[in-house]
């Protein structure tokens, strides 16, 4: 069986079909420093918990301050079971904490757990599919690659051209002091399965920042919903979907903008014929007073 990952996932990574096999680039499972080395993905800057419980609870635990993470089952507790208006941030047990490997505090820095199957798809290039069922709430995959700064992110989006694809994603957090947390992660060279996941208007899985081991999270997807074996897996791309209204910088295109975007193939009932469009990053900043 072809496989995507050489070795370096828990799980192989499939790919389909067997003869061909998707432009190359450098795989790795989590992110890294990007080429501008502002940010370095891999610092330790947390303290850790000094549990010695075999999986650690709230409010017990300083990792768990803000409540628990994941059910008995592993899943992520969704907003809407926890009767909240807002994502709680999302922080894992790590490196310096005293608890062991099996916490249940420990999900997305296990790594892959699900089988993948990278494909060829028919209008949208390659994609992801399960090659088993996911439920509801279940990690999937990391969205992996070079983690940048803004002056690079901005710098490698203006040095494309039309044809290229786009694979670098901006995430920002509203914090309750109205600050914005930006995190840009670019895996065109170096990445992993994530970087093939294709955009839907109606996805099956959301990206949940999740913290480890400092303030730069961890892009994690979770399935939106239960599903099926061989079902391809996507996300919106906008990061409009499990979010509230107005957290989005997507902004409606004006009419030449349109030109330069390219098309939505999701085929979902509400498909807005154009993937998303960030004018934060695709824009010349204006110049400081």
């Amino acid at each position: 069986m072809a496989e995507l990952s050489g070795g370096s996932e828990p799980v192989a990574v499939a790919l389909w079909p067997p003869r061909e096999a998707p432009p190359a680039f450098q795989y790795s499972p989590d992110s890294v420093a990007g080429a501008d080395g502002e940010i370095d993905p891999t610092e330790i800057t947390f303290p850790g918990c000094s549990c010695r419980s075999s999986s650690c609870v709230a409010p017990e635990c300083p990792c768990l301050s803000r409540g628990e993470n994941y059910s008995s089952s592993l899943c992520l507790r969704l907003a809407e079971q926890q009767e909240q208006h807002f994502s709680r941030p999302v922080f894992e047990c790590n490196s310096l904490c005293q608890c062991g490997d099996g916490c249940q505090n420990r999900l997305v820095q296990r790594g892959l757990r699900l089988r993948l199957q990278v494909f060829r798809t028919d209008r949208k290039g390659w994609g992801v599919r399960a090659l088993e069922p996911v439920p509801r709430g279940s990690f999937v995959c990391e969205y992996a690659g070079e983690v940048l700064g803004f002056a690079e992110a901005h710098r490698r989006i203006q040095a494309q051209t039309a044809q290229d694809p786009n694979y670098i994603i901006a995430v920002r957090e509203h914090l309750h002091d109205g600050r914005v947390m930006e995190t840009f992660v670019d895996p065109t060279h170096i990445g992993n399965v994530g970087r093939f996941l294709n955009h839907s208007c109606e996805p099956n899985l959301f990206m949940v920042p999740v913290r480890v081991d400092s303030m730069v999270p961890r892009l994690a997807l979770f399935a939106a919903t239960d599903i099926s074996a061989g079902e391809e897996l996507s996300y919106d791309y906008s990061g409009r979907f499990h979010n509230l209204p107005g957290t989005s910088r997507e902004h409606k295109a004006l009419e030449e903008e349109n030109r330069l975007r390219k098309p939505c193939y999701c085929g979902s009932r509400t498909c807005s014929s154009f993937l998303p469009w960030d004018s934060s990053i695709f824009s010349t900043p204006a110049s400081s007073p």
